[in-house]
C-alpha cells in the first residue's frame, strides 16, 4: 500500500466544521467530508475574525470611485480595511501550506464568482471578482491549489486538486529532508506524470536534478519548485493523458493478448470520446502493473497520485471552468 503524507490545506470554517454563516447556519460537504482523514486542515472565517458575529447582516463588495470596497449595507459599516489587514496578517503568517478550499460566492472568501455591486440601491450586479480574503489568498499563495467548493464538484477539477495537494506535500517533504539522492528520486517517480501536464517542463525540471552547474542544494530545490508548480498549473488534456497510457502500454506489449490489447484501445478510444473516465484506464493499467510485477510504473505517481480511498467518478457537470 503506498503512503502518502497529509496535505496541509486551508478551509472556510462554514463548510463543515463550524455554524458560522451570516445566517448561523454550516454547510456539510461530502468531498471536505471524505478529506478529513486524509489532510490536516486549518478552518478560519475572515468574517468571525474580524469582529462579525453569527448570525450577522450581509455583506457585499461595492465598487465606488473605481476602487472595491466591502460594505455591510444594513449598518453601514465600511469593513475594507479590518478585512485587508487581517488577510495579510494571517495569510502571511501560513507555513507549509499546500492548498485552500473555499466558500464559492463569498464576499470574503470567493476565489471567481463574487458579485459586485453598484453603490446604488436596486441595481442588479454589475460584475463578479474574488472575495477581499480569497484574493489575498490568490496573491499570496499562487503556488497553491486554491479552489472552492463549487468547483470540486466536477470531476476533472476535483482530480486535478488532489494530485496538486498530494504532490506539493511530497515534493515539501522531500526539500525539507535536504537530500539530492531523494529530489532525484522524486523527479523519477513524477516523469510520466509531468510528461502529461507539460513536456517543456519535464525536460527543464530533468537539466535542474541534473545539475551540471553544481548549485547548492537550497538554490536548486527552490528552482526545481517553482518549475514543478508551474509544470502542474493546469489540468493534463486527454490527449496527452492518452501518450501517457499508450507509452505505459509498451510495458506490457510481450506479455499481453490479442484481445487484452483491443480492449484497452477501444476504453482509450472510449476516454477520448470522454464515454470513459481517466480511472477506469488507470485502473487497467494498474492491473497489469501488479500482475506482471512492473516496479518503474508501480513507482509512477501518473497512477498513484493521491489515496485510492479518494477516487470517484461522480461528476455533476457544475464547475467547467478550468
Amino acid at each position: 500500500m503506498r503512503k502518502f503524507n497529509c496535505p496541509n490545506i486551508v478551509v472556510s470554517k462554514c463548510l463543515g466544521f463550524e455554524a458560522v454563516r451570516y445566517n448561523g447556519a454550516i454547510i456539510f460537504n461530502d468531498f471536505i467530508e471524505k478529506l478529513k482523514s486524509y489532510v490536516n486542515f486549518v478552518s478560519i472565517c475572515p468574517e468571525m475574525e474580524i469582529g462579525l458575529g453569527t448570525p450577522r447582516e450581509p455583506i457585499r463588495i461595492v465598487i465606488s470611485q473605481e476602487r472595491l470596497k466591502l460594505i455591510q449595507p444594513s449598518t453601514g459599516q465600511d469593513l475594507t480595511d479590518k478585512m485587508n489587514r487581517f488577510s495579510s496578517k494571517f495569510l502571511k503568517s501560513l507555513k507549509n501550506i499546500d492548498g485552500f478550499i473555499l466558500k464559492s460566492r463569498s464576499p470574503s472568501c470567493g476565489i471567481k464568482d463574487v458579485k459586485i455591486h453598484s453603490e446604488k440601491e436596486n441595481i442588479p450586479s454589475i460584475g463578479k471578482g474574488a472575495g477581499f480574503f480569497g484574493g489575498k489568498v490568490l496573491d499570496l499563495h499562487a503556488n497553491c491549489a486554491i479552489e472552492d467548493e463549487g468547483r470540486l464538484l466536477n470531476l476533472k477539477i476535483r482530480e486535478h486538486f488532489l494530485t496538486k495537494i498530494f504532490a506539493f506535500t511530497k515534493l515539501r517533504e522531500t526539500i525539507k529532508s535536504g537530500s539530492m539522492r531523494q529530489l532525484v528520486l522524486f523527479h523519477a517517480q513524477n516523469k510520466l506524470l509531468l510528461m502529461a501536464h507539460n513536456q517543456k517542463e519535464l525536460r527543464n525540471l530533468g537539466k535542474i536534478v541534473a545539475n551540471h552547474d553544481r548549485n547548492k542544494f537550497e538554490m536548486l530545490a527552490k528552482e526545481y519548485d517553482e518549475h514543478f508548480r508551474l509544470a502542474i498549473t493546469r489540468p493534463a488534456r486527454d490527449g496527452a493523458n492518452i501518450n501517457v497510457f499508450m507509452h505505459a502500454l509498451g510495458y506490457f506489449s510481450d506479455e499481453l493478448t490479442s484481445r487484452e490489447k483491443k480492449y484497452f484501445l477501444k476504453t482509450l478510444e472510449d476516454f477520448r470520446k470522454k464515454k470513459a473516465v481517466f480511472a477506469t484506464i488507470s485502473g487497467i493499467v494498474k492491473a497489469w502493473i501488479v500482475r506482471f510485477e512492473n516496479e518503474y510504473l508501480q513507482s509512477q505517481s501518473f497512477f498513484y497520485p493521491y489515496p485510492e480511498e479518494l477516487i470517484e467518478i461522480i461528476d455533476t457537470g457544475r464547475g467547467r471552468e478550468i
